[in-house]
């Protein structure tokens, strides 16, 4: 495996100090020799910003045309997170070398002005494409980071095409889709031609689509073919079977991206937040609660989700905030017992215990999250130490 620089993957941070700045890098290039297509294929990976000061797990979004499109999906992906709307990704991003080739299912005729029809040259190459995927592309990938089973396919236009394609035909690579503006006429609208067929047989079919359609149709007569996409889709009664089709004609088939992206994710992880009271906005249940939601979304997603950290620390402090320290500490403990090398789930905790007036405990949790954060390098062990500090100063 031949890495190639992150410094192409890199934003600068200009800071207002005197220096020269640092650079934020949001992934890293490598280059992967691929037997199945007989070339080196460059991938884009990007893993969450915490990704080397824990020991989680992560769903994977696999995107063509990774380059025009990794740095605003990191963003997507990050700002949802960060809202407790999705878990965070991995993100590989696969740039392209013959996006005809790739990205088509099949050899295809387009029609000419005088009538005439040629074939698209170099089209018709997705089954090799998808068997880079399966047998190199997932197997490096789930060997060399810390993947949960979960897999999600993006792509946009002849990617659009090619999400739709996967789900009719190999619907096992993946477990969501986001088919973006997907070129729908390609090859006489072979996927109108296929979806009914394809999915109609399955009884079961645990599988999320969201797809959209830009401004592309605008000004055809109806039903046009994005009608008649949804029609076919509403066909399916396969149980698990979950879809959204979202036109949006305020976009064109390049703008159109960006938000089928936050849409789509919000759509894959539908539920994935705790639920909180509309007036209040806070969680009205208990620590029982906390685990029977993990536990819908383990069953609807169909992995073992990992509980995340923050929105569960969260509702530790807003007990905290009630002065319900039993049900504080309770959840403290719980978030560091799924979550032991985390520095700020030990430090919470301490803060839990020493305001319940358990001072000995509280001072060993807050010495295990600054020996934890000087490990990681974690930013907020300046906050860290200023607990122990205080505590230690305040049991002498």
């Amino acid at each position: 495996m031949r890495l190639l620089s992150t410094l192409a993957l890199a934003i600068l941070a200009f800071l207002s100090s005197a220096t020269a700045g640092t650079p934020i890098a949001i992934g890293e290039a490598l280059v992967l020799p691929s037997r199945v297509l007989g070339e080196e294929r460059r991938i884009l990976v990007s893993t969450p910003a915490d990704y080397g000061r824990n020991q989680g797990r992560y769903p994977v979004l696999y995107l063509t045309d990774g380059d025009a499109h990794l740095t605003h999906t990191r963003g997507t992906v990050d700002f949802l997170a960060r809202n407790g709307l999705m878990p965070n990704l991995i993100i590989v991003a696969i740039p392209n070398t013959n996006r005809t080739r790739d990205l088509t299912p099949t050899r295809a005729l387009r029609p000419m002005p005088d009538g005439s029809r040629r074939e698209v040259p170099h089209s018709g190459g997705a089954g090799r494409f998808l068997d880079f995927f399966e047998k190199e592309l997932f197997p490096y990938v789930e060997a060399n980071y810390r993947t949960s089973p979960y897999r999600i396919f993006a792509g946009h236009s002849l990617g659009g095409l090619l999400a739709l394609h996967i789900l009719l035909e190999r619907p096992g690579l993946f477990n969501a889709y986001i088919s973006v503006s997907p070129s729908l006429d390609w090859d006489d609208k072979l996927i109108l031609r296929r979806t009914a067929g394809a999915l109609k047989p399955h009884k079961e079919f645990r599988k999320t689509l969201f797809v959209t359609m830009g401004d592309e149709e605008a000004g055809e007569p109806r039903p046009n073919s994005f009608d008649r996409l949804q029609v076919l889709l509403k066909s399916v009664k396969a149980k698990g079977f979950s879809w959204e089709a979202r036109p949006m004609p305020e976009e064109d088939h390049g703008s159109v991206v960006l938000r089928s992206h936050y849409w789509g994710l919000r759509k894959v992880f539908e539920g994935w937040r705790l639920p909180l009271d509309r007036q209040s906005r806070t969680f009205q249940g208990g620590l029982a609660d906390i685990q029977s939601h993990y536990a819908g979304l383990t069953e609807r997603l169909g992995y073992p989700v990992d509980v995340p950290e923050q929105p569960v620390n969260q509702v530790g402090y807003q007990f905290l905030r009630q002065k319900d320290l039993d049900k504080a500490i309770a959840v403290f403990r719980y978030n560091l017992a799924l979550h032991p090398a985390s520095a700020n789930a030990h430090d919470s905790l301490g803060e839990g215990l020493e305001t319940a007036g358990k001072l000995a405990e509280a001072r060993e949790a807050y010495a295990g999250a600054v020996a934890l954060g000087q490990k990681t390098q974690d930013p907020l062990l300046p906050a860290f130490t200023q607990n122990l500090e205080r505590l230690t100063t305040r049991l002498q």
